[in-house]
């Protein structure tokens, strides 16, 4: 006779956070760098294809690193960070703040603070969401909404980095009251804060300025 098998666990699907401004300009910076560091390692002479590869070794992780792999990710139990050379998961019983001043910050039970990088700040958008806001509140000072108007339009708008620290509030505050979570994390669930370097960028760049002055020294 078998034993029955255990249902499963549980699954809560990530949501995740990132900038397409930040994401757009790395792919345009990865193109023209390969551009003009492929054009040397082909048509260069002399030491000028090595000093070409030792730079693309050193730059290339450098901006994919700062554009490309910046990344909130977030579900019910725990939110994970990626940064450019690290990442780091917090349980959301272990987070306590989350706040968007002049950058985008989580800071922990025992104090420690974390940038999200994925969620840069604009001043600028900032701005044009409280002007907007006002020209709303100036046109309707009571909140009424008229039977003409998009319901959409009517809600106040915030800065997209405003707007996204809102939700991973949400979130955080879902999963301290309970009302996020339909069972308790498992034996296997993270409980700590939890970081990891990214050697994998971080060995390559580190190689590639090695060659860069090596190569320059003894020129």
């Amino acid at each position: 006779m078998t034993s029955p098998t255990p249902p499963a666990e549980p699954t809560y699907a990530d949501r995740s956070f990132r900038s397409p401004a930040g994401i757009g300009g790395g792919v345009l910076l990865l193109l023209l760098i390969g551009w003009i560091g492929g054009d040397a390692v082909v048509r260069g002479a002399g030491r000028v294809p090595w000093l070409a590869l030792a730079g693309l070794l050193t730059v290339v992780p450098l901006v994919a690193a700062f554009t490309l792999r910046p990344v909130v990710y977030a579900n019910d139990q725990r939110i994970r960070i990626r940064n450019p050379f690290r990442t780091i998961t917090v349980p959301w019983t272990e987070a306590a703040v989350l706040r968007a001043g002049y950058s985008s910050e989580l800071l922990t039970e025992d104090g420690a603070k974390f940038q999200l990088w994925a969620v840069p700040v604009s001043l600028g958008k900032r701005k044009k969401a409280a002007r907007r806001q006002a020209r709303q509140s100036a046109d309707d000072p009571y909140g009424r909404t008229s039977v003409h108007a998009d319901v959409r339009d009517s809600r106040p708008r915030m800065a997209p980095a405003d707007q996204t620290m809102a939700d991973l509030r949400e979130l955080m505050e879902r999963a301290k009251t309970g009302a996020g979570a339909a069972a308790q994390p498992s034996a296997s669930s993270e409980t700590s804060v939890s970081v990891r370097w990214a050697y994998e960028l971080i060995a390559p760049a580190v190689v590639g300025l090695v060659l860069l002055v090596v190569l320059l020294a003894t020129g």
